[in-house]
């Protein structure tokens, strides 16, 4: 056997890959409120490594999953072996936890698995001088235990009523639109919006932003109408609101304007085609010539002749 530059890493692996060598170890180790929910007759060795977004890689040294008692539940026991002491720890095999619970999603289960880390140590240090609990990690355990032991806050718009929106103040203008820009007539927001402008609380950068979402996501028929009257009725952001509404109509115009131009580039090369044909050129050449598809000749050919009586 060569030498090997991780001796304890490559020993702990080796005997740890063993699907019998790791039900032992489990039963020795487990807690025994833990272990009465494994069936360690399912035990699978499982891919350790894991690689989260930006190609950070993970690295765990065994990871095997295995049945609950409840039968289609899944329980991974993700060993971590060190022979050096670390004070974060517990916030590593989190990590760890965290990615493979992950790789689970991703080949399909709708579920997360319960991930039971462990940590086998063989330091010099003894005993082992570090908390596992990954709470400790933090600077307020006991504020860290309530934000990630129950529900995480949640600001569900779609339902606060629009008047207690009214009362976020920086917030309101853009929780107001995200609640209701499906509305097909943004007109029932209008006098929200005149009271929220007039309130001082929103940017003109803030409120270039906000009209351009209302025409972009919105699907009022007439947003440009909408933002005049709003301007209108809005003296202090009248300037800036016109002039967004100048902008878009204008946006509208031009791309109003490329349709028509391209409709008229199409109708000319159709009449080149035209002349084509009526001078006996074959289909494929005037394809060649003008880029218009087979299709398209062959509809121009029939009514060139439908049209000449043949």
């Amino acid at each position: 056997m060569g030498i090997t530059p991780t001796p304890h890493d490559a020993v702990f692996k080796q005997f740890l890959s063993d699907r019998e060598t790791a039900r032992d170890f489990l039963q020795i180790h487990l807690p025994p409120s833990l272990l009465n929910r494994c069936d360690l007759d399912t035990l699978q060795l499982t891919s350790g490594s894991f690689v989260e977004d930006h190609l950070r890689a993970f690295h765990s040294d065994v990871l095997y999953s295995l049945k609950t008692d409840s039968g289609e539940g899944y329980i991974y026991c993700l060993i971590e072996h060190q022979s050096t002491e670390d004070e974060l720890m517990a916030f590593r095999l989190m990590r760890y936890a965290i990615a493979a619970m992950q790789q689970h999603l991703k080949a399909g289960h709708k579920q997360l698995p319960l991930v039971i880390p462990i940590h086998f140590y063989h330091g010099q240090k003894s005993p082992y001088p570090h908390s596992m609990n990954w709470l400790v990690g933090f600077g307020d355990p006991e504020l860290a235990g309530q934000i990630y032991g129950s529900d995480f806050p949640l600001v569900d718009v779609t339902v606060i009523p629009d008047d207690e929106i009214m009362t976020h103040r920086r917030m309101a203008a853009l929780e107001l639109l995200q609640k209701h820009i499906r509305l097909r007539d943004m007109s029932e927001l209008l006098e929200h919006l005149v009271t929220l402008m007039s309130s001082g609380y929103t940017t003109n950068e803030q409120l270039v932003v906000l009209m351009n979402y209302i025409v972009q996501a919105g699907e009022t028929a007439d947003p440009e109408s909408f933002i005049r009257e709003l301007a209108v009725r809005s003296p202090q952001q009248k300037e800036i609101l016109m002039t967004i509404a100048e902008k878009f109509e204008q946006k509208g115009v031009e791309k109003g304007l490329e349709k028509g131009l391209e409709k008229g580039r199409k109708e000319g090369i159709q009449d080149v085609a035209r002349n084509m044909l009526a001078k006996g050129w074959d289909i494929e050449k005037v394809q060649e010539m003008t880029g218009l598809d087979e299709d398209e000749v062959k509809t121009l050919l029939i009514n060139e002749r439908q049209q000449s009586g043949i």
